[in-house]
């Protein structure tokens, strides 16, 4: 027996929880490193308190896809109860983010937000398979593309449109993330909770004995393996081809977790000229007991600056670090937007015409790759970030 085939909005609203998930990736990308320079890490630490959130993916990843696999919920089904953690978990993680008073925090709370993300959108993944029929499967991955292409691009452009349109100001003391990417991410955990309820109300998952009655239902195993043996037998039954796309991917993705780490320092200083300025600088300093020299700070915890006129200079550079920062994270919407528009393309064309895969990927990669050369080229001409 075939999977009926579902209309449009059934399908919108099974995908619509990646709107959610994709506020959450998109406001990480965009803004996590500004929040790590602005609480005193310098930009060699950055890529290092990055490091757990790949690692937190790499781990949580196949633990969700075989847990959900094997789950079944009379209430909430098979995928939805992840959809529904994850989403719980990264609103909290949202919410906290940016009133991190210390580095480590932030780190915490990244590691935090990352794997509940993860938890949300593996099984999200999985529903395509498991409520369409083979034939709609690809129509299903145009309309998440379409979620997760706009996703990227609002929640980028969040801080900057907070500051322009409701006038909630880029600018904080010392050490303290400004309200304007307060509230943005505020309305990221909001946009989270909400586009998985949608889901999780519109949609309705096959028990495991409808899926069975289907005619594209997997074979359950004559002995049922545990979790490590299942996971690690997945891994050494890994296709050839696969293999040689993880190498390609590797790279890849090596490209774009040097983007995300090290936009946000690389393009303010390089591209608009406005690096965040070291407060020790400006402001008067004694040493800690490790002989380390730190600023010194009020009764309210506020920095004592040498003088008005070295305060005066250290806001102007700091409004201009901010100002810069928030047109980095505009510029960084732009990917999500051309990727959901050429994959938009792409599908459609060859829903009529053949192609050669490699070559596309290829060439691909090769104006990828372009496009980060280009960065280099352009200092001083942030609208020229657009054609990058």
């Amino acid at each position: 027996m075939q999977k009926p085939k579902l209309g449009f909005w059934n399908i919108w609203n099974m995908s619509f929880g990646f709107l959610g998930i994709q506020f959450g990736f998109a406001l990480q990308g965009s803004t996590m490193s500004r929040i790590f320079e602005t609480l005193g890490a310098n930009k060699d630490e950055i890529p290092l308190l990055w490091i757990a959130a790949p690692l937190a993916g790499l781990i949580v990843q196949p633990i969700i896809g075989y847990l959900s696999d094997n789950t079944w919920h009379k209430n909430l089904g098979r995928r939805r109860p992840f959809f529904l953690i994850g989403a719980i978990l990264s609103s909290i993680a949202l919410l906290f983010m940016p009133y991190s008073s210390e580095v480590w925090m932030a780190a915490g709370l990244l590691l935090v937000l990352d794997a509940s993300i993860n938890i949300s959108m593996e099984p999200f993944r999985a529903l395509v398979a498991d409520k369409l029929p083979e034939s709609q499967r690809s129509y299903g991955f145009v309309v998440q593309t379409l979620i997760i292409g706009v996703g990227t691009w609002v929640a980028s452009n969040l801080p900057k449109w907070v500051n322009d349109t409701l006038e909630i100001s880029n600018e904080a003391p010392s050490g303290v993330v400004p309200d304007s990417v307060k509230v943005a991410f505020g309305v990221g955990a909001f946009v989270f909770i909400t586009a998985i309820l949608v889901t999780i109300f519109t949609t309705k998952e096959y028990s495991p004995a409808e899926l069975a009655q289907f005619d594209d239902a997997e074979k359950e195993p004559e002995e049922k393996k545990g979790m490590w043996e299942t996971i690690s037998g997945t891994y050494a039954l890994m296709p050839l081809i696969m293999k040689k796309l993880g190498v390609v991917q590797f790279f890849s993705w090596f490209a774009f977790f040097a983007m995300w780490t090290l936009a946000n320092p690389a393009l303010t200083s390089h591209i608009y000229n406005a690096p965040k300025p070291d407060v020790i600088e400006f402001a008067k300093t004694t040493t800690d007991d490790n002989g380390e020299l730190i600023t010194m700070r009020d009764a309210n915890n506020e920095v004592v600056f040498l003088n008005d006129a070295k305060a005066l200079e250290y806001k102007q550079q700091d409004k201009s670090y901010n100002e810069a920062s928030d047109d980095v994270g505009s510029k960084m919407g732009i990917y999500g937007l051309t990727s959901m528009v050429f994959a938009l393309g792409l599908t459609f064309y060859t829903a009529y015409n053949s192609i050669n895969r490699k070559y596309i990927h290829m060439a691909s990669l090769i104006l990828g790759g372009l496009g980060f050369l280009y960065m280099f080229f352009i200092p001083g001409e942030p609208d020229k970030l657009l054609i990058s």
